[in-house]
């Protein structure tokens, strides 16, 4: 059996478009069809994520990176923690 991370792949943009146009791209057939009923958007409410976390984009040094990917997964997470030690040791200065 394939594990998820062995079923990864990658496409372009373009080469998505390609899949699409040459009807690669449609639903499986085992996949279940599900009918949803005019009066499900009558009482749908719009939920929102928690406002807990943002997402960034950060330019850290490259060595940074490499070490906290190095001591394995939830290194982002890690890397939270230590910004989060440092603003808790730098509060009220």
């Amino acid at each position: 059996m394939m594990t998820a991370k062995e079923d990864i792949r990658r496409y372009s943009p373009e080469k998505l478009r390609k899949r699409r146009e040459d009807g690669q791209t449609e639903t499986r057939a085992d996949a279940p069809a599900r009918q949803v009923d005019p009066d499900f958007w009558q009482s749908a409410r719009l939920v929102m994520p928690s406002p807990g976390k943002a997402s960034v984009h950060l330019r850290i040094d490259s060595d940074v990176l490499a070490w906290f990917r190095a001591q394995g997964k939830g290194h982002l997470s890690r890397m939270n923690a230590v910004l989060r030690s440092f603003m808790e040791a730098h509060k009220g200065r």
